[in-house]
């Protein structure tokens, strides 16, 4: 295999995502090592299938989606490695079969029924993705005969893949996982207001919901348009921080689903968040809305908004972009911290797991014509995601592109290192339509409830008995009973 970095230094060219799926590019000058990734994989006992063996090699695999993740690149671009190492090493050829975000589910309804369907796409949990409808409804199939979970390559993806089973199979190749949330904040205006900084506190094991609500209230004031929290991801920031969810899976019964809703940390958190909302801490008062413009962020350079919980990877933006809403990457004002962890619980961090991109997990569309193929690709992609020589480019893209510090870098890995230490994700994206809308009551309610939401008893109250029926329907559709 060709090596991916050449002698000294390498000119490479990497990808900056804008806002809107557009690109720009720009060189970025890096020193690597030379040694040969493939060698350096093998000696940790990691490798992949010789090339005249591996099922798969020399096929043409069928990609759907709205978006074209493998071919968007430059032949001079060290990117979308595992595409790379398909090609170069399997003679693996790759087709986008293109559909839209809007119509992506009648579309491939279309090429099933048509009997031309696809291999595969991105999977995950949301409502574009699969698990558990799209095996429900037979669009996906297992993964199994193709994808060997006790393979080193896979170490650590085994456990994460159990959440896809259904009666044994699985139903999504899960390549890497990344942390869904993290509490973003710009450093100027924690230390205009005397605060102490969250990664500090963190690093002090004191980051936590009353030092984060306390934060908040103080803050916050409707008179100068000050409020501590916007965005959409704090309505269930407290109930990810506990590790636990409304829906989850028992391991011991077949994975059943079950409700979790008598959870007292859910309840906990609940009520930080009840409290959070009547003292006009959050800009959104009853129903959804963003400040001004509706852009993430908008608020923290100029002090008006406190924290932001939103995903980490959005700061992969452009950085004139960021600067122009969160504050100076230059002079390294923003920053972010783990969600905080709840002071009466059993003394954790946890942070949700996110698959949903096309380094985190496939399926398989029922009918493919070249499984193999798309799980060859898959390993391709898994492989380079866990290199070394790779993360080493992406950390340095991440510092010289993006303007990320050193402690930026090193609370990404933190934050990671939590995720995976105790896996939970949202299962609520992909549900039956009924039980969906009981779950969005549960998760919705209190944030869009004014400045005098329901108590949790009280949605609780409303909404467990319905919560269960629907929950042992959707157990019955996938033959769990």
């Amino acid at each position: 295999m060709k090596r991916l970095i050449s002698l000294g230094l390498a000119l490479l060219m990497v990808a900056a995502i804008t806002g809107c799926g557009g690109r720009k590019r720009q060189p970025v000058e890096l020193t690597l090592s030379t040694e040969d990734s493939e060698a350096i994989m093998r000696a940790a006992g990691v490798q992949l299938p010789e090339a005249d063996v591996a099922p798969g090699a020399g096929t043409t695999v069928q990609w759907f989606g709205w978006s074209d993740p493998y071919q968007a690149y430059s032949e001079t671009e060290i990117v979308n490695t595992g595409f790379w190492t398909f090609k170069n090493k399997y003679s693996g050829e790759f087709k986008f079969v293109e559909t839209t975000f809007e119509k992506n589910q009648d579309d491939l309804a279309n090429l099933i029924m048509a009997g031309t369907p696809p291999d595969c796409m991105t999977g995950g949990t949301n409502s574009t993705a699969s698990f558990p409808m799209k095996a429900i409804k037979g669009v996906s199939q297992a993964i199994d005969p193709y994808v060997n979970y006790d393979d080193p390559l896979w170490q650590g993806m085994k456990d994460i893949a159990e959440n896809f089973v259904i009666n044994g199979q699985h139903y999504q190749i899960c390549m890497q996982t990344k942390p869904a949330n993290v509490v973003v904040y710009n450093r100027r205006v924690i230390s205009e207001w005397g605060f102490d900084d969250p990664a500090e506190l963190y690093f002090e094991d004191e980051w936590t919901w009353q030092k984060f609500y306390d934060m908040c209230v103080e803050f916050s004031s409707p008179d100068d348009d000050r409020f501590a929290l916007d965005g959409y991801a704090y309505a269930g920031m407290f109930t990810e921080s506990t590790g636990q969810m409304f829906l989850m899976r028992d391991p011991d019964d077949n994975y059943k689903y079950y409700s979790n809703l008598d959870s007292p940390e859910i309840e906990r958190g609940m009520t930080y968040l009840a409290d959070l909302i009547k003292n006009s801490c959050t800009y959104a008062q009853g129903g959804w809305s963003l400040r001004g413009s509706g852009q993430f962020g908008e608020g923290m350079k100029d002090g008006k908004c406190l924290f932001y919980v939103i995903g980490e990877s959005f700061f992969q933006h452009p950085v004139e972009e960021i600067e122009a809403i969160w504050g100076d990457m230059h002079q390294g004002e923003v920053m972010f911290a783990p969600l905080p962890r709840d002071e009466n619980g059993d003394g954790n961090y946890y942070i949700s797991s996110s698959f949903e991109d096309v380094k985190g997990s496939m399926i398989l569309i029922n009918g493919a014509q070249n499984p193999e193929g798309a799980a060859l690709l898959a390993a391709c992609v898994r492989f380079k995601v866990i290199d070394p020589t790779v993360i080493a480019i992406n950390n340095r893209m991440l510092q010289e592109t993006y303007l990320w510090s050193d402690e930026m870098l090193e609370m990404s890995n933190i934050c990671k290192e939590i995720a995976d230490a105790h896996i939970v994700f949202d299962a609520s994206g992909n549900l039956p339509d009924n039980l969906q809308q009981v779950y969005s009551r549960l998760g919705d309610s209190i944030a869009h409830g004014g400045r005098e939401p329901q108590s949790w008893a009280q949605l609780k109250e409303n909404n467990a008995e319905t919560f269960e029926y629907y929950i042992d329907d959707l157990n019955a559709q996938l033959g769990l009973v």
